[in-house]
C-alpha cells in the first residue's frame, strides 16, 4: 500500500492523502471519497508526510497512463500557488471532458462533468452476419431493422436510433440470435474545421519580418527565451508566427497559439491549415463534449503538436513544446476574472520557461507590463516598423462632438463629419466599420419626472433596454419588460437614454435605405453566428458593421477604408487606473482595420475631449510616446508595472456583514504590514459596482514592489479566514486587470 497525494476536484485549498493498492504515477487520475459523495482526483505524487489516523482508500483508477504529464502537472501546481487557487480547481483546467466510462465509476457525476459533458471515444455498431440461420426470423421492428442493415452491411446503433428508438434493445436481441453482432469501436471524428482551405506558400518576407523569424528560429533551438512582437496593425505578425510554428515543427517540437476571441479563431485557423494542413487543434468551450475529448486524445498521443484557442488552450496536453504564441498580448479578456484568476499571458510566459521553449507576445498596443519586461531586460523586443504591403496607416481625425451639430439623422453621436464620410465610402463601394462600445438599443431608462434610472434588482447597475421589448442586465442576465411607469415615483414618463448597437444599426438603416448593414456584439455575434457575420464583411456582403469590441480584434477586411469610433469617452471614462491604457489601446487596434487593403483608410473619432492624451497620441500612431508618457504616470503613482497588486475582495447578500468581513480583512493585512513594511494596504471600501449577482462587495487593495512582502500579506489573511463571518465570501486576485 501506497499513500499518495491527491488534488480532489472540489475547492479545498489543498491536496488530500489516500491510500492505494499500487504505485501511481502523477498525472494519473482516480476516484476518491470525499465525506458522503464520491469525486474524481488527480494524482500529483508519493505523500512523504501522511498525516496521522485513518486515511481512506482510493475506489478506482481511471487511467492506464497518465492523463497529465509530468511537465504540465508541474506547471499547474506552480500556476496554482502563484494565484493562491485550489489545486484541484487549477487541475480541472487541463482535464478533457470526462468520458462515459469514469462517470460511471462516480456515483453521481459532479457539477463539474456535467459542465464539461460527458464523452466516450468509442460506440457500438451493428454488424450484420450474413448467410442463413437457424435462429427464428424475427418480426416487425426488429426485422425492418435486420433488413435495412443486411442492405447496408453496417451501422452505428446511435445512428440507428434515428429510426428505431428501441435501437439498442433490437440489436441486443438480433445478438442473442445470432443474426447481427454487436462490437465496441473507436469513434472515427474530426473536430470540424470548416470547408477545405486551398494550401498556399509562404510569402516574400519584408526585412523586418525576416530578422523576426530567423532570430525566434534560433531561439528555438536554444530555448528559453520572451520576446514581444511589436508591430503595426497590418504588420504582418501572423506570418512571423507561421515561420516560428514551422521552425519548431522541423526541431519536432509543437506550439500554442492564444487569441483573445474565439471569434478570431476560424480566421486564423484558415491560415493555418492553408500552411499546414488539417492537421492542428483548435480548442474553446463551445465544441461539443465529444470533440474536445477526441482534441485532446489526438493532443495526449502526439498525433497533433499545434493547437490553436482562447486562454484554456494555455493547458493543452502538447509533448516536447518548443513556442507559445500570445496574439494581442495587450489584451485584458487573457485573465480569467472568475474560479482560477488565472492571466493566460503571464502564465505563458511560465510555462514555455518551464519546457525550455519560447514565448511570443504581439501585439501593436503593447501592455506596459510587457514593455518594462524588455526595459529591465527579461524579454527581447523584435520590431515591425511598417505593414507588410507598406500600405500607409489610415488618417486619424478627431470630431469635437462639443462643437459639431447633429447630422442629417438628428442625432449628434452621428455627426455631420461622420454621416458625409458613411456616404463617401458607400458611393465608392467600399466598406465602413462604426465601433460603439454599448450593446442593446438604450443603454438605461430613465425617468423625466424624477430622474431616478431602472436598475436590476440584483446590481447596482442600470438595465440596457433592448429591441425586442425588454431590459436586460449584462452582468446577471436579469431580464423584465419594459414598465409602463416609473418603480420609484409611479410617472409614466420613462425614456430612453443613450445609445447602443441596436438603435445605431436602425439609425443607420434610416439613413442609408440601400446599405446593407450588419451588427457583431454579444447579442448576435455567439459561435457560428458571428463567424458567419465576419465572413460576410470579407465577402463584401455587407457594406456597414455596427459592433462593439469584437470588431476591433486582429480582423484582416482588404475592402474597409472607413472607421468610425462613435463614443471614444466611454472607454477613457472608466474608474480604473489601466482605463487610458485600455482606451488608447481600443483606439488603435479598431482604427487598425482601416485601409488595410490597396485603398487609404481614414478613421473618425468622436469626443468631447480631444485633448485627452490618449486620443492625441492615436491621431499621431504614436504607440511608443503613450507608453513612455503613461509610464511615467504609473511610476509616480506606484502602480503596475512598478509594483504588483492583490485585490482581496469579500462579498455578502447582507451589506453589514460585508462591510464588516472586509473591515476584518483590512485589519488582518495591516497586521501583516507592520512585519512586511514594503506591504501598503489601501481600504476597506465598497467595490465600485457596490452590488453584483444580489451580493454587496467591498474590497482591500495589497500594493507592493516586492512579491514576498504580497504573500506574506495574502498568507496573514487566509490564515485567519475561519475567524471571518460564515456568510461572507472572500476571494483573492493576484495581479487583477478589473478593480470594479
Amino acid at each position: 500500500m501506497t499513500i499518495v497525494r491527491v488534488a480532489v476536484l472540489a475547492p479545498i485549498d489543498h491536496p488530500l492523502s489516500y491510500s492505494a493498492d499500487t504505485s501511481l504515477e502523477p498525472g494519473t487520475r482516480v476516484v476518491c471519497p470525499l465525506g458522503s459523495r464520491r469525486v474524481m482526483g488527480v494524482v500529483l505524487g508519493p505523500d512523504d508526510k501522511p498525516p496521522a489516523g485513518k486515511i481512506k482508500s482510493i475506489v478506482s483508477v481511471l487511467d492506464q497512463t497518465p492523463a497529465l504529464d509530468r511537465e504540465l502537472l508541474s506547471f499547474i501546481e506552480e500556476l496554482a500557488n502563484y494565484y493562491f487557487a485550489p489545486i484541484g480547481e487549477a487541475v480541472r483546467l487541463a482535464l478533457p471532458p470526462i468520458e462515459r466510462d469514469a462517470a460511471s465509476a462516480l456515483a453521481q457525476p459532479t457539477l463539474w462533468a456535467k459542465k464539461a459533458g460527458v464523452a466516450r471515444l468509442t460506440e457500438r455498431w451493428a454488424v450484420a452476419i450474413m448467410g442463413e440461420s437457424d435462429a427464428r426470423p424475427p418480426r416487425g421492428q426488429a426485422q425492418l431493422l435486420l433488413s435495412h442493415l443486411r442492405a447496408v452491411g453496417e451501422a452505428p446503433i446511435r445512428a440507428l436510433e434515428g429510426n428505431w428508438p428501441s435501437a439498442r434493445a433490437l440489436c441486443k436481441r438480433l445478438d442473442e440470435l445470432g443474426l447481427l453482432r454487436v462490437e465496441e469501436r473507436d469513434v472515427v471524428t474530426r473536430i470540424n474545421l470548416g470547408a477545405k482551405v486551398a494550401a498556399d506558400s509562404p510569402p516574400e518576407l519584408t526585412t523586418a519580418q525576416r530578422s523576426a523569424s530567423e532570430r525566434l528560429a534560433t531561439a528555438i533551438g536554444a530555448g528559453g527565451s520572451t520576446f514581444l512582437l511589436h508591430g503595426v496593425t497590418g504588420s504582418g505578425k501572423t506570418e512571423v508566427y507561421l515561420q516560428a510554428i514551422a521552425a519548431a515543427k522541423a526541431q519536432g517540437r509543437g506550439s500554442i497559439v492564444l487569441v483573445p476571441e474565439i471569434a478570431l479563431t476560424p480566421q486564423l485557423v484558415s491560415r493555418f491549415r492553408a500552411r499546414f494542413g488539417d492537421e492542428l487543434a483548435v480548442v474553446h468551450s463551445l465544441l461539443p463534449a465529444r470533440e474536445r475529448l477526441h482534441m485532446w486524445t489526438e493532443l495526449r498521443s502526439g498525433k497533433v503538436n499545434v493547437v490553436i484557442g482562447a486562454r484554456s488552450a494555455l493547458f493543452a496536453p502538447i509533448d516536447k513544446l518548443g513556442l507559445i504564441v500570445v496574439d494581442e498580448e495587450h489584451d485584458s479578456s487573457f485573465k480569467q476574472e472568475d474560479g482560477v484568476r488565472y492571466n493566460a499571458r503571464d502564465m505563458a510566459i511560465l510555462r514555455a520557461h518551464r519546457a525550455n521553449g519560447v514565448c511570443v507576445l504581439g501585439s501593436a498596443t503593447p501592455s506596459l507590463e510587457s514593455e518594462f519586461m524588455v526595459t529591465s531586460g527579461k524579454a527581447e523586443r523584435l520590431v515591425l516598423p511598417s505593414r507588410a504591403r507598406e500600405q500607409t496607416l489610415p488618417k486619424v481625425q478627431l470630431v469635437d462632438l462639443r462643437r459639431m451639430g447633429a447630422g442629417p439623422t438628428g442625432d449628434r453621436r452621428l455627426s455631420i463629419p461622420m454621416h458625409r464620410a458613411i456616404e463617401r465610402t458607400l458611393a465608392a463601394g467600399e466598406q465602413t466599420i462604426l465601433f460603439l462600445n454599448r450593446r442593446g438599443f438604450a443603454p438605461s431608462v430613465l425617468c423625466d419626472t424624477c430622474g431616478k434610472t431602472v436598475e436590476c434588482p440584483s446590481c447596482s447597475v442600470a438595465l440596457t433596454f433592448h429591441k425586442r421589448g425588454k431590459l436586460i442586465c449584462h452582468y446577471c442576465e436579469y431580464e423584465s419588460l419594459m414598465p409602463n411607469a416609473c418603480p420609484k415615483c409611479s410617472a409614466p414618463s420613462l425614456t430612453l437614454d443613450g445609445l447602443g448597437t441596436e438603435k445605431l444599426e436602425e439609425t443607420l438603416r434610416t439613413a442609408f435605405p440601400t446599405a446593407r448593414i450588419g451588427r457583431l456584439d454579444r447579442d448576435v455575434g455567439a459561435g457560428k453566428k458571428g463567424e458567419a457575420i465576419i465572413e460576410k464583411v470579407r465577402s463584401g456582403e455587407l457594406d456597414i458593421l455596427v459592433g462593439t469590441q469584437m470588431v476591433t480584434k486582429g480582423h484582416d477586411f482588404p475592402n474597409v477604408t472607413l472607421v468610425g469610433v462613435i463614443n471614444a469617452d466611454a472607454a477613457l471614462s472608466i474608474p480604473d487606473f489601466r482605463a487610458t491604457e485600455r482606451g488608447f489601446q481600443l483606439m488603435v487596434q479598431v482604427a487598425g482595420r482601416a485601409g488595410r487593403g490597396d485603398l487609404p483608410g481614414l478613421v473618425l473619432v468622436q469626443t468631447y475631449n480631444p485633448e485627452h492624451p490618449a486620443l492625441t497620441f492615436t491621431q499621431s500612431h504614436d504607440v511608443t510616446g503613450f507608453i513612455a508618457r503613461e509610464l511615467v504616470d504609473r511610476r509616480e503613482l506606484g502602480y503596475p508595472p512598478y509594483s504588483r497588486l492583490v485585490l482581496l475582495r469579500v462579498d455578502a447578500v447582507d451589506e453589514s456583514i460585508a462591510r464588516e468581513a472586509c473591515a476584518r480583512v483590512a485589519e488582518i493585512a495591516r497586521r501583516a504590514a507592520e512585519k512586511a513594511t514594503a506591504l501598503q494596504v489601501i481600504g476597506p471600501a465598497p467595490a465600485p459596482l457596490e452590488r453584483l449577482r444580489g451580493r454587496y462587495r467591498f474590497r482591500v487593495l495589497l500594493r507592493s514592489a516586492e512579491r514576498r512582502a504580497l504573500r506574506y500579506g495574502v498568507a496573514c489573511v487566509l490564515a485567519h479566514r475561519a475567524h471571518l463571518p460564515r456568510a461572507a465570501r472572500l476571494s483573492i486576485d493576484v495581479d487583477p486587470m478589473q478593480l470594479l
